[in-house]
């Protein structure tokens, strides 16, 4: 069975099916096993009310909303490695070529399970392991302390909420307790400076990390309320500490630009993804309703050969070119459209011809 072939009917153990259509049949929380007893995070402190975000149009912008993605097309390799990180409670380090669809994972894994907005933590060289985290608004709280002083008029303030001046980012949004696990998509993390990979082992581990401005404050009072990386939402934090009951879908991508030491990897269950094949080219063009009678099949074709020739294209290129041929710039005894696509899938590698 080659990797692109779906069974006859998904494996028992299967959760994730691969499709990125939305599971009607289960409930995860019903179908998620417990986790290994040396990735148990669970916490007695769930929130009363625990509901999450729904997706905000993302999905539909890096999927399409024609669920056209059906069995036949689903690499029966990854669903596994998803389907291992699902039961194991690990980080998944997806790797190949830039636009071979690494980040798209997550969107399929969050729509099918239902799992709602994905959490996007985009990494650069300034990236640090805090700012993933949570961040503080020190100059904005005495500010607003100064503020409460002069509108007192000489009686003792009362000092401002530090929640208010807390907000946690996607990567501490992600580790908030809840019953189902958030997913959180780390995109590009071979661009971090070193210590990133390194600083990220004990999170992983543990499911938890600590907000030192808050826990001062647990002093005065246990409870803080403070913002999330989710517009328009809070959580309430205890004791300054935060800790996943239900540990993330972690999806990590890297370009293979660098290596990661040894300790990451083995944290992590390691996916390289494939170049897609003609039929999943054909499935991503229909997922992005855009008429298939027209000039598509063509064109994957080319765009197959093309990106075989020069070492891989995006994927997002053909969807560029499929929709200029529809929108009328195709017309096939004009020369200008081989020169058009030509300029479109050109390899951005000067080196390569």
């Amino acid at each position: 069975m080659s990797v692109t072939e779906h069974p006859d009917s998904p494996p028992d153990w299967w959760i994730y099916r691969g499709t990125g259509r939305p599971l009607q049949d289960i409930r995860l929380a019903d179908r998620l096993p417990p986790p290994p007893p040396w990735r148990d995070f669970s916490t007695p402190a769930l929130p009363e009310v625990d509901v999450t975000p729904p997706d905000d149009g993302e999905t539909d912008r890096k999927l399409g909303t024609e669920l056209s993605y059906s069995a036949r097309n689903v690499n029966r390799h990854e669903v596994d490695m998803v389907n291992a990180a699902l039961y194991l409670r690990r980080p998944l380090l997806v790797t190949g070529r830039p636009g071979s669809g690494k980040s798209s994972l997550a969107y399929r894994i969050a729509r099918e399970l239902r799992l709602g907005r994905v959490l996007r933590w985009p990494i650069t060289s300034h990236t640090t392991l805090k700012s993933g985290l949570y961040d503080y608004d020190a100059i904005g709280r005495v500010q607003a302390a100064a503020a409460r002083q002069t509108l007192a008029a000489g009686s003792e303030p009362e000092a401002p909420p530090i929640g208010e001046f807390v907000r946690l980012a996607e990567l501490g949004t992600a580790f908030l307790p809840r019953r189902l696990p958030r997913v959180l998509l780390v995109d590009e993390l071979d661009k971090a400076e070193s210590d990133l990979p390194h600083d990220l082992l004990s999170l992983f581990e543990d499911g938890e990390f600590q907000v030192p401005e808050l826990a001062r404050g647990a002093r005065r009072s246990v409870q803080a309320e403070v913002f999330t990386a989710d517009p328009g939402y809070t959580a309430v934090v205890e004791h300054g500490r935060v800790r996943c009951a239900a540990f993330p879908v972690v999806v990590i991508t890297s370009n293979g630009e660098r290596d990661f030491p040894p300790a990451f990897l083995r944290r992590c269950l390691r996916l390289e993804t494939r170049e897609p094949d003609t039929d999943q080219l054909a499935a991503m063009v229909a997922a992005h309703a855009l008429d298939p009678q027209r000039t598509q099949s063509a064109l994957v074709e080319d765009f197959v050969t093309r990106s075989a020739a020069v070492g891989g294209l995006p994927a997002d290129k053909l969807l560029d070119a499929v929709y200029l041929a529809t929108s009328g710039a195709y017309r096939p005894d004009d020369d200008s459209w081989p020169r058009l696509v030509d300029s479109l899938w050109r390899q951005l590698n000067p080196q390569v011809p």
